[in-house]
């Protein structure tokens, strides 16, 4: 961490920004790329990745000062895969040459980025994945299927995790790679939701070559990267910074002061129980920030997605009991491919829906319970039999 750079120094750095690139008048992306060098992209990652050593809570000093310059963010939502789970992962485990390639245009939206982790037979299960990467000259040869890929449609890169020897048991043979989604041999499939449009894919893999230059981490060392990038991804879904009655209880608060005539005792209670596990939870939020601030994140962040994805389904639901007959519209059924995910947009009836796959992504509620159990509680891990067993001889 810097320990010359003062706060005042910090908002100096953006102000001498703002001087050299007026935000009125210089293109969007020149200005994002121009503030990537000057280190205000992320203040707490290293000197010449976009940051400057410091502490991770002066980015919203940062944050403020840009925005009240009127200076364009970096989209956020539609790049958030790249932001919340392949950058800090590239960061802690890539070389050089990665940081150098990958992370800048990453941070500037130039490259969207998704994430090719679960399959078919491998969902909460991950690490009994399939798909293949065999060693070829200077490369890998990739063959296998993942789905429920968001943002793949819209991708240029993906975080893939393949097997790379099924002779060792399922949680030490895999590989952690970089993978090019233009490259021959990807194909991206939607499916489509109960929500009526896309925003998750399947993807197909036949003989998709990857160079050693775009491996992350050491061969074999597959599930410890991406232990890190799932640690930062559930707290990227379960502990984003949010307002007091921000996200699903506003909706349901607004909901409620809106429709007075469908209020009812059971209903109050029920919102009055809500709201305070709102608040609970983003406290909670905010005392994981700060363990952040000083460290990785560790288990407690499964914690929090596993908070958010409960909450978000009760209170969607008693939003739809709040509206009554109208909570049963559903405005529009049309079949799209979203270049990001809205948990709160749309209608009542979009919300709810939407919640349910909240349970499911970023890691299932049933595996994150066992997480918080056996890694926060300390209670004794459940018994695996196929621990030490070789991958290729155990049952799928």
């Amino acid at each position: 961490m810097s320990q010359t750079i003062t706060r005042e120094d910090l908002r100096q750095r953006v102000a001498d920004l703002l001087a050299e690139h007026d935000p009125a008048t210089t293109e969007r992306l020149d200005f994002l790329r121009a503030r990537y060098d000057a280190g205000l992209a992320w203040v707490f990652f290293p000197e010449g990745h976009g940051g400057l050593g410091l502490p991770r809570e002066w980015q919203r000093d940062v944050e403020r000062q840009l925005a009240g310059a009127g200076a364009p963010d970096n989209q956020p939502r539609r790049i958030g895969i790249g932001l919340g789970m392949a950058a800090p992962t590239i960061l802690a485990y890539g070389t050089p040459e990665q940081k150098e390639r990958f992370l800048r245009p990453l941070w500037t939206g130039e490259e969207v980025w998704c994430q090719l982790f679960s399959e078919p037979g491998a969902g909460s299960d991950l690490a009994g994945l399939a798909t293949r990467a065999v060693p070829d000259g200077d490369g890998w040869v990739v063959n296998g299927q993942k789905v429920w890929t968001s943002s793949a449609h819209t991708a240029r890169f993906a975080i893939l995790v393949a097997r790379t020897d099924p002779d060792a048991p399922k949680h030490r043979g895999l590989t952690y790679f970089l993978c090019d989604m233009t490259d021959p041999g990807v194909e991206v499939r939607p499916l489509r939701q109960i929500t009526g449009e896309a925003e998750f894919n399947e993807v197909f893999l036949t003989d998709v070559r990857i160079p050693d230059s775009q491996r992350l981490g050491a061969v074999g060392e597959g599930w410890k990267v991406a232990n890190a990038t799932l640690n930062n991804e559930r707290v990227a879904i379960g502990g984003a910074a949010m307002p007091r009655e921000g996200g699903m209880v506003g909706k349901v608060a607004e909901a409620w002061r809106e429709h007075p005539e469908l209020r009812t005792h059971d209903l109050h209670q029920r919102l009055l129980r809500g709201w305070v596990e709102a608040e609970v939870a983003r406290v909670s939020g905010m005392r994981l920030r700060q363990k952040l601030a000083i460290g990785q994140p560790g288990p407690e962040g499964s914690a929090m997605k596993l908070t958010f994805a409960r909450l978000a389904q009760q209170l969607s639901g008693l939003e739809i009991e709040l509206l009554g007959e109208d909570g049963l519209r559903y405005s529009d059924w049309t079949m799209v491919r979203p270049d990001h995910v809205d948990f709160t947009g749309r209608d009542a009836g979009y919300r709810y829906l939407r919640a349910k796959g909240n349970s499911i992504e970023g890691g299932t509620s049933e595996i994150l319970k066992n997480i918080v159990a056996e890694r926060v509680l300390g209670l004794p891990g459940e018994h695996r039999t196929d621990k030490d067993v070789p991958w290729k001889e155990t049952v799928r």
